[in-house]
């Protein structure tokens, strides 16, 4: 076998962002690279998780992100921490508003929203 078809024949395809197939050798730009390796694993982008946790306090207000912050973004869901059960219980309560200003303020639309309890001792909260 000549070296050409060695390298032809070991060559793996990969899916491109865009949904064609690219050649291993083929160059990518990172950003792309990673979008994909993230959809891959989790099934949500870097701008999505930007969006979410880079433009919090845009969406929520400056006092519920001082008590709520979110934790985690994986397929649509929305992983929240609150400071205690009462700031729990209010996110419950603007569920509906927090995914309207998400998808307004950082363009991502979120399907569920989970609220957990932080432990004590286990977040600082921001004066």
């Amino acid at each position: 076998m000549t070296p050409t078809a060695r390298r032809s024949s070991l060559r793996s395809p990969w899916l491109a962002t865009s949904g064609t197939l690219l050649d291993v050798q083929d160059p990518v730009p990172i950003s792309d690279a990673l979008d994909s390796m993230m959809k891959s694993l989790r099934g949500t982008d870097r701008i999505q998780i930007g969006g979410v946790f880079g433009r919090w306090e845009d969406a929520v207000g400056p006092d519920v992100a001082r008590h709520v912050k979110p934790v985690r973004l994986d397929q649509g869901v929305l992983t929240v921490e609150a400071a205690d059960a009462a700031w729990a219980t209010q996110v419950k309560f603007l569920t509906a508003e927090i995914t309207d200003r998400l998808a307004t303020v950082a363009g991502v639309d979120i399907e569920r929203v989970e609220v957990r309890v932080a432990r004590p001792g286990s977040r600082r909260e921001t004066p």
